[in-house]
């Protein structure tokens, strides 16, 4: 009997999350690379370049973590499985949804810090409809923040024009 594959975070290296990502890919397993657009400058041009959006995190998709963990701890730039210590801890599906909902939808995201306080929302309608979040205000407007816990790492969804209801 196969055992159900769950998603776990992997840490890496500081700019190794793509190299990282096609090497576990070669040997088979399942990867979740969310990227972001973001804008560069450099001294002669800017440039729109597509930056991983929880930085050092790459997601894997296993069904036996412990059979596999030797084989991903060999790639280049891969520095651990997040847990809490002993072992690897997989992540909700739900926190897993949520980011796969975002690359789909053509909705601005950018990085943000981890929040732990904060009043939780569901949005009720539109691209964005059933993911749950922290609400806040910033300067530009509401926003919604959608965490993923276990390897403390955020994401801000600009939410002018969608409904929302508390949880």
């Amino acid at each position: 009997m196969i055992a159900p594959s769950e998603w776990y975070a992997i840490q890496t290296l500081p700019r190794h999350e793509k190299s990282a990502r096609k090497q576990i890919e070669r040997c088979g397993i399942e990867t979740l690379l969310p990227l972001c657009k973001q804008v560069r400058q450099w001294s002669d041009r800017r440039k729109v370049v597509h930056m991983p959006l929880f930085p050092c995190y790459l997601f894997v998709r296993l069904s036996e973590p412990n059979r596999e963990r030797i084989r991903l701890l060999r790639a280049t730039g891969v520095v651990g499985f997040v847990g809490n210590g002993r072992e690897a801890l997989p992540i909700p599906h739900a926190q897993i949804q949520y980011v796969r909902t975002l690359e789909k939808a053509s909705v601005e995201y950018d990085p943000f810090p981890y929040l732990q306080a904060g009043q939780r929302v569901r949005i009720r309608d539109g691209a964005l409809q059933g993911l749950e979040g922290i609400l806040i205000r910033a300067p530009e407007g509401r926003s919604v923040v959608l965490s993923v816990d276990l390897i403390q790492k955020s994401v801000a969804v600009r939410i002018e024009g969608y409904n929302l209801e508390l949880i």
